[in-house]
């Protein structure tokens, strides 16, 4: 069941996707919804595998969740109403409410507060490999972003934070070892921790210019983070820009009213008054819902070039203790929401003369301007040569998208304990999320009640992490970056075979007969061994060989038998050799040796 095409599907647009349907991996059921065919299935129970024995050698165990989740856990944590359309909700014969898990805390959660009881209960870390379903609104890219997918998810639990914390690292650690064994380029990056929620996370990224997700990395050191987490500024520049302002009372200064009928965006703005666009302020309003339902304004000032990032300005936020928790909702403010604040329409807001209730934070790069044009919270009118200290502003922060060049934002401590700067510069590159570990501290044990005993009776909130993989798109990152124009070229940990027999028939039947015993010497051998044994032209197995890319292919022709040899062929390099054939099993039986040992 290897049904090879010459066409690409017509709704692929990566070349994973167009790969992986072209060589017979997987086949297409409905929209994000795909059936993995015995190749496609090997590939993934190879990766599967991979993860099974670095999370044993972690101390995690493996269990399955049930797919199908009852509404009352969800709503006990507080996510039925927050997830939003991508929950795949439905009712029972009963009336009652259940969903299709996307992911598992609650039920995770809900099993542990059930089981464990006491402090020589813990930790515990157990993850399961199962299916999953999330209604994207726009499921594409095949395996890549897919409605259905199969995925790992892990999930521990320990008596305190520093526990919690050396179990994440083991994972962190785990994680690394595992796209390593898959042969991937990939970065870990500190990340934004989105639905899941918690305070501390990486994502592991393929690297892969179609990626979807920007990531920056430094030229210099370790430094690696997502754009929803990366630094544009060093700490000690920013801690002296508050210090500052604090020192620093707000003034009425000199600036003045310029109409700007129906001049709205950047660009208009930059253009009518002739002036760049680094020149603008942008006033972007905001609501936030806190966890106790309280709203909460935000007025974020940016550059006019620049793009805000919500997470970071989320976690500046929290940790300027203007908000309590990173557990909130953010949406920009609506139209009638925008007039009653600022009493003008969108496109028109500015810092100046805003409410006492709206808190004003700004982007680092706004100290470092001397004169600037905002809106002028008035219909049709802008300010000119505004500074800073005009706009009652109650924060500098870093919540601006970083660029490729920034300077590194890392700062590291001598011998002498006087401060090092990294001199290096940030490089952007794009990247396919394959992985992420989340450090959730007790967001969950808080609103489930998951507590144990300690040594003196007292009861303690359970410390949590989780860890997920996304193990098809770990699959599709890999031909994303294992590839030629030839076809697929696998590494040969999570090949779906380690060599590929062709038989190239001859009448008298000499080479079916030789290319028998070479397959039974290669299963001898502990070789993984797929056997193309059709009745079909030689240029036909020449090119689903390629296509399929199993790393080695071992030809049995009438011409190379008249000496008892095989060409042994490397797929990764094209390397093609006429050699014995108990050489070119022991070849490929090295091979296999080497990269055990290697891991």
């Amino acid at each position: 069941m290897i049904p090879t095409t010459r066409e690409d599907p017509s709704d692929a647009e990566l070349i994973s996707h167009k790969l992986l349907v072209r060589a017979g991996y997987i086949r297409k059921l409905a929209a994000g919804i795909y059936t993995y065919l015995p190749l496609g299935l090997r590939v993934i129970k190879k990766i599967e595998d991979i993860i099974r024995v670095e999370m044993a050698a972690a101390g995690a165990t493996e269990l399955l969740l049930p797919i199908v989740i009852p509404a009352e856990l969800w709503k006990e944590s507080g996510r039925w109403d927050v997830y939003g359309k991508e929950l795949l909700r439905f009712k029972d014969r009963g009336e009652r409410e259940f969903c299709i898990g996307p992911t598992h805390e609650e039920v995770i959660t809900d099993l542990i507060r059930r089981e464990v009881k006491s402090y020589r209960d813990l930790p515990k870390n157990l993850f399961q490999i199962q299916t999953k379903f999330r209604d994207e609104i726009r499921p594409r890219f095949g395996l890549m972003r897919g409605r259905e997918f199969l995925m790992k998810d892990g999930y521990s639990f320990d008596v305190s934070e520093e526990m919690a914390l050396q179990t994440y690292k083991r994972m962190y650690d785990a994680y690394t070892n595992i796209f390593k064994k898959c042969g991937l380029d990939f970065k870990a990056v500190e990340a934004a921790t989105g639905t899941i929620g918690g305070t501390y996370s990486h994502e592991f990224h393929a690297i892969a210019s179609s990626g979807e997700d920007t990531i920056f990395h430094c030229s210099k050191c370790e430094y690696a983070a997502s754009h929803e987490r990366a630094l544009t500024v060093k700490k000690r520049l920013l801690d002296e820009a508050n210090e500052l302002l604090k020192a620093t009372p707000p003034s009425e200064g000199s600036f003045e009213y310029v109409e700007t009928p129906n001049v709205k965006s950047v660009k208009d703005v930059s253009s009518f008054l002739k002036v760049s666009e680094s020149d603008i302020v942008k006033t972007l309003i905001y609501k936030l819902v806190l966890p106790s339902e309280k709203e909460q304004y935000i007025a974020a000032l940016i550059s006019g070039d620049d793009e805000l990032v919500e997470p970071k300005l989320i976690l500046s936020l929290f940790q300027a203790g203007i908000i309590p928790s990173m557990d909130v909702q953010i949406s920009m403010a609506s139209e009638d929401e925008i007039i009653k604040l600022t009493g003008a329409p969108a496109g028109f807001s500015g810092p100046i003369g805003l409410p006492d209730e709206v808190v004003v934070v700004a982007d680092y790069r706004i100290y470092l301007k001397d004169k600037f044009v905002t809106g002028g919270n008035k219909k049709d009118m802008h300010l000119k040569s505004v500074s800073w200290q005009n706009c009652r502003i109650q924060l500098f922060a870093d919540i601006r998208k970083a660029r490729d060049g920034d300077e590194c934002p890392v700062v590291s401590v001598g011998a002498d304990g006087n401060e090092i700067p990294c001199d290096g510069k940030l490089i952007e590159k794009r990247g396919i999320e394959v992985g992420q570990v989340f450090y959730l501290g007790t967001k969950y044990s808080d609103k489930m009640n998951a507590v144990f005993l300690d040594e003196k009776g007292t009861q303690q909130k359970m410390v949590m992490g989780c860890y997920g993989i996304g193990v098809g798109r770990t699959a599709a990152a890999i031909v994303e970056q294992c590839h030629d124009d030839k076809g697929i070229v696998w590494p040969l940990a999570v090949a779906p075979f380690e060599c590929h027999l062709i038989a190239l028939y001859d009448k008298e039947g000499h080479v079916e007969y030789m290319a028998n015993d070479i397959y039974l010497g290669m299963l001898e051998a502990n070789i993984d061994v797929l056997y193309d044994n059709r009745y079909v032209r030689p240029g036909v197995k020449f090119v689903d060989a390629d296509l399929i890319g199993i790393p080695y292919q071992v030809i049995v022709s009438a011409k190379s038998i008249e000496d008892g040899m095989v060409d042994l062929k490397e797929r990764a390099t094209g390397k093609m050799e006429r050699m014995d054939v108990q050489d070119a099993i022991n070849k490929i039986a090295e091979a296999i040796k080497c990269l055990q040992e290697q891991f």
